[in-house]
């Protein structure tokens, strides 16, 4: 969803949400925990998420059909792209009251236990899910917790789990304009477990992988630590993407946005930030996250193409491979959205249809090599800037980037230029071994050797074994 208007605050309340509206799930019985109640839990990241990327599948835009089916005979094209881990927006019914649009919000959900007839049935999806894994490839659905449409199956029979104004009249989300949406109440322990119940029945009934928890910050973090108990319990390896950029999420999940990373992206190339705020960037981040906290790296999604516009809009077109490669090279993970192998420069409408137009895949080339050197070269698989990223001093320093990413028998240096002018500079700090260029520009790849990088140019160098 696109971000709330109204700063939103995070509360440590350790609890959370289990089900309703469907069979109690084994997992549920293995405990009598009161979902209101603070509880320690440690999760686990799954080892197959630890070198991965991640695509964000946009079913209804994706093809004209706009089905399972058709998205489905894109998965051999992705899997030699490399992608790793699918994360498609969501797949159950959208509401008819209030809807916006002729389509309706994918963020407007009318019942949690269907898909949406538009995509096809749950036999297509299951399927879908199928095929992904036989690929290798992993499916994790995009879940709305925060709220529920209008004429969800849940609001006539259960409105104390929706929240109230003072006069008893359910409200849409505080802060908001989503006014296709009612709010949920986490403050009834029976809609926390219908709600776990309802992420249950998908892991269970269809084998997906986990979840992308939309605007996660706005339930509370003691209802995600109970769902993901619960989902682990019932399916371990299973991996957790919130919505939200606050450390405290990382108590439940496994991976959160790097939000200020694209926000300095974005000024870069008006000239507002450069690179000593990418820098500093890095420092804070080091500071604030522990070394599992995964933070996902990206430079548009399906918010920020259709609200502020796509990454051409917002940067231009001439600095978006750079920083592109910028998301893959950085610790933690990088989003790809769908299409931007194509590449689409438009807005894609949020409440109609509107296909992506996929003809000539321009970019997939580049997006192959970056995916295959994020899954191969362990210098890349490090998540936190302590112990496996140092910064390298260079004579240019506003205006170009250099770093080395780094592991016990690797390394993959990285140079760019984020600016509109060519740069001639030297990387002044000390740098061991050989290396053969990857991606970009081939440079001298030794202390004080004079580079020079065209606008908006950039580097990736690899380190060759002794």
């Amino acid at each position: 969803m696109k971000k709330v208007i109204i700063p939103i605050i995070s509360l440590l309340v350790l609890a959370t949400a289990s089900l309703a509206g469907f069979n109690s799930c084994k997992s549920q019985s293995k405990t009598s925990e009161n979902l209101m109640d603070s509880i320690p839990y440690k999760k686990t990241m799954p080892e197959w998420a630890r070198n991965a990327n991640i695509y964000e599948v946009n079913i209804r835009q994706y093809t004209p059909e706009g089905t399972f089916k058709a998205f489905q005979t894109q998965l051999p094209r992705l899997k030699q792209m490399g992608v790793d881990i699918l994360w498609i927006m969501p797949i159950n019914p959208i509401g008819v009251k209030n809807r916006k649009g002729s389509l309706g919000s994918y963020y407007s959900i009318s019942d949690y236990g269907k898909v949406n007839p538009e995509y096809g049935t749950e036999a297509d999806f299951k399927n879908l899910v199928t095929k992904a894994h036989k690929l290798g490839m992993h499916v994790i659905i995009d879940w709305v917790a925060n709220h529920t449409s209008w004429d969800n199956v849940w609001i006539k029979p259960h409105s104390d789990w929706y929240t109230k104004d003072s006069l008893g009249n359910i409200i849409i989300p505080k802060g908001t304009d989503w006014h296709d949406t009612a709010d949920l109440n986490y403050d009834n322990p029976e809609l926390r477990k219908a709600m776990i119940a309802a992420m249950s029945y998908w892991v269970k009934n269809d084998d997906i992988d986990g979840f992308r928890c939309d605007v996660a910050f706005m339930v509370p973090i003691s209802f995600w630590i109970h769902a993901r108990k619960a989902i682990d319990e019932l399916k371990p390896g299973c991996f957790f993407l919130a919505e939200a950029g606050d450390p405290l999420q990382h108590l439940a999940f496994d991976m959160t946005y790097d939000w200020p990373l694209k926000d300095i992206i974005n000024e870069i190339p008006k000239g507002k930030k450069n690179v000593s705020d990418l820098i500093k960037h890095f420092e804070d981040e080091s500071k604030k996250f522990k070394p599992e906290d995964v933070r996902m790296h990206f430079l548009t999604n399906h918010d920020l193409n259709t609200w502020d516009g796509s990454e051409y809009e917002r940067l231009g077109d001439a600095p978006v491979d750079a920083f592109t490669v910028l998301t893959y090279m950085l610790p933690g993970m990088p989003l790809t959205y769908s299409g931007q192998e194509e590449p689409i420069k438009n807005r894609i409408r949020f409440f109609d249809k509107d296909t992506i137009q996929f003809k000539n895949y321009a970019r997939q080339g580049l997006l192959t090599k970056l995916n295959q050197l994020k899954t191969g070269n362990k210098a890349l698989w490090g998540t936190s800037y302590n112990g496996s990223f140092m910064g390298l001093r260079n004579t240019s320093p506003n205006n170009v980037l250099s770093f080395i990413r780094f592991n016990k028998k690797t390394q993959v240096l990285a140079v760019f230029n984020f600016s509109p002018k060519e740069q001639i500079f030297k990387i002044t700090d000390e740098i061991k071994g050989d290396f053969v260029n990857y991606l970009g520009e081939k440079i001298t790849v030794q202390t004080n050797a004079v580079i020079k990088l065209k606008p908006w140019d950039y580097s990736v160098e690899i380190s060759i074994p002794q």
